[in-house]
């Protein structure tokens, strides 16, 4: 068998992505608890990927593993208020 054959097996495409993603129904709501003022340009950026503006506003995300690295990353100005 040719590399090419085999390419499909496994759940994955001939690009390797994998065919279907589990879309999770779940949610986050992120309230910006502390200031990003003094914080690095990568945390500014990351409160500013989440959505967050200003202080004690409440965004809704869905609950994803990328979602959760940029949370986990701004832990310290962020608060999880329902999950």
């Amino acid at each position: 068998m040719t590399a090419a054959a085999g390419a499909g097996e496994g759940g994955t495409s001939a690009t390797g992505r994998a065919r279907s993603k589990k879309v999770s129904s779940e949610t986050l709501t992120l309230r910006l608890a502390k200031s990003g003022i003094c914080t690095p340009k990568d945390q500014k950026a990351t409160l500013r990927g989440l959505g967050f503006s200003r202080v004690g506003q409440r965004v809704v995300r869905e609950d994803t593993p990328s979602i959760r690295g940029m949370v986990r990353k701004v832990r310290h100005l962020v608060s999880i208020e329902k999950g």
